[in-house]
């Protein structure tokens, strides 16, 4: 009977270090990226990029080609749409759409999926989508900024926000 009741204990412990270990395995890691459109023709309604945010999409799509992206989001721009396309055809993933005029719903959204995404937005939009996801302050960018790169890392429900900048393209 003791041999059974430290076998018994034994095994006990045997199935609380895995289920511990599954618990913290379990734990959802994934990382949100989010970026401004890139660089656009001015003075036209929904402005398709310029030849240099041509490049600059590319550029992001080479940057973030082995980032295991499984979710791509634009809003319904030009613009946006087209910067996000280079990375969806390597991948071979839809863009999704959005809209920006509840930016705390899409951050619940985005956030509940526990993937891998990409989020193309625009420079009143971006930052402001980026605080609500990491949780922590976010500084304005400019009409001019194109470069920012927002990587918003998860590990389970702690947010750590790093701020990249791509490198300038055009003069």
């Amino acid at each position: 009977m003791k041999i059974f009741t430290i076998i018994l204990g034994f095994i006990s412990f045997l199935f609380i270090s895995v289920v511990s270990s599954a618990t913290s395995l379990n734990e959802q890691s994934f990382t949100i990226y989010l970026v401004r459109h890139a660089e656009k023709v001015t003075k036209t309604n929904n402005p398709p990029l310029t030849q240099c945010g041509l490049n600059r999409a590319k550029q992001l799509a080479t940057l973030l080609e082995q980032a295991e992206i499984q979710h791509i989001y634009s809003t319904d721009t030009l613009r946006t749409e087209q910067t996000a396309a280079p990375l969806a055809e390597k991948l071979q993933l839809n863009v999704n759409s959005y809209t920006a005029t509840d930016l705390p719903d899409f951050a619940q959204k985005v956030k509940g999926l526990k993937m891998n995404t990409l989020v193309v937005g625009h420079s009143n939009t971006t930052p402001q989508l980026t605080a609500l996801i990491a949780g922590v302050p976010v500084n304005d960018i400019t009409e001019a900024e194109y470069q920012m790169l927002y990587q918003v890392q998860f590990h389970g429900d702690n947010a750590k926000l790093t701020v990249l900048k791509q490198p300038l393209l055009c003069l």
